[in-house]
């Protein structure tokens, strides 16, 4: 796509965008390929307080698990015996990431206990459990 323009001596000079444009479509897949997507659990939970709470970066898994027993993974309602294939599924798209289990503070341990045991079955060791930390 050249832009022709008439100067005033009556020649005529073009400029040529096309490098411009492929450079632009260059950056616009470099930051489309770079960018971490974050998927959320779909739930807010009352999550204990520890003094040893530590952050945790890059990108996980995160599960819910709601006072009342509900789990929730990537902002659907699953069941327990639905956590191994979801967590297999969302462990394909990040090989690298983690697993953040978001437990409420009144969620049944027992479900907690047969969640992360889901979890090691669909073959991840590098579980976490959510918690805030004390100022």
């Amino acid at each position: 796509m050249a832009k022709r323009r008439v100067t005033n001596d009556g020649l005529e000079a073009d400029v040529d965008i096309t490098p411009m444009l492929d450079i632009v479509f260059i950056m616009l897949i470099f930051f489309i390929v770079t960018t971490s997507f974050v998927k959320e659990s779909g739930v807010t939970v009352n999550r204990p307080s520890a003094s040893t709470a530590e952050a945790k970066e890059g990108s996980n898994i995160l599960l819910a698990i709601r006072a009342n027993g509900e789990i929730w993974i990537d902002k659907r309602n699953v069941d327990v015996r639905a956590v191994r294939a979801n967590v297999e599924r969302l462990r394909a798209e990040t090989p690298e990431g983690a697993v953040v289990i978001q437990a409420d503070e009144f969620a049944p341990t027992g479900l907690l206990v047969k969640v992360m045991d889901q979890v090691r079955l669909a073959g991840i060791d590098n579980i976490s459990i959510a918690a805030t930390g004390d100022n």
